[in-house]
């Protein structure tokens, strides 16, 4: 077997690292929905020459975070209605199995940084400060997923979320009357009965979570594109 070399190896590094920086640039909304995503520009930005830049976008047009359209451009993609419910679907299903897993664990260290997670979301809550409580959305259902100890599932979690770019939609979500609150309690209600080591009920509310949080998005963006 050809062993690569050394070129070809500094190739591969440039290319994930260009696909990383992209990819949080994406999700963290830097790069909004719709930007052009010109070669030559992106080559001038990372010092690097357009090959990589190249392979990088082709990687996050795999993950769905990039949208090719021959003979006019690459872009950042935007999930339609119908893309963001398959895969707000799928959110329910991997964050309801991952709830199940983490009750069935027991008292495990996650479960202790979880209640420290929904202290500072109270607090949040209580001083009606959303961007912090947003921050503290991503790591509640972050700290389940990593907790119920499933690589499989984590990984496929992992890919799913950078498709949703969660982080730019939770804020939208979140933006609904009284949704903070919901959400508060919502959470609430799951990590009850992980601590109980219910995991039916666990994965039952959890799912009911997502479900109400999928609503709340396509109500928000209900009323901003009115």
């Amino acid at each position: 077997m050809q062993r690569p070399t050394g070129k070809r190896l500094q190739q591969t590094s440039m290319q994930a690292r260009v696909a990383e920086e992209l990819r949080q640039m994406i999700i963290s909304g830097e790069l909004p929905p719709r930007s052009s995503l010109s070669e030559m520009a992106l080559s001038e930005t990372f010092g690097v020459s357009r090959t990589p830049i190249r392979e990088a976008l082709k990687q996050l047009q795999i993950e769905g975070l990039v949208e090719v359209r021959p003979r006019v451009g690459t872009f950042v993609a935007v999930p339609s209605r119908r893309e963001l419910t398959e895969l707000f679907q799928m959110k329910e299903l991997l964050e309801g199995a991952a709830a199940r897993l983490l009750a069935f664990r027991g008292n495990v260290p996650e479960v202790e940084r979880l209640e420290a997670n929904m202290k500072a979301a109270d607090a949040s809550v209580r001083d009606g400060d959303a961007e912090q409580y947003a921050a503290l959305v991503h790591e509640f259902h972050d700290l389940i997923v990593v907790g119920a100890d499933n690589s499989k599932l984590e990984a496929h979690y992992r890919t799913l979320m950078n498709q949703l770019a969660y982080a730019r939609l939770v804020r939208t979500s979140l933006s609904r009357p009284g949704r903070l609150d919901e959400s508060d309690d919502e959470h609430h209600r799951v990590l009850n009965l992980i601590q109980a080591k219910d995991g039916d009920g666990a994965e039952r509310v959890m799912r009911e979570h997502v479900r109400m949080s999928h609503q709340a998005l396509m109500a928000g963006m209900d009323e901003r594109r009115a």
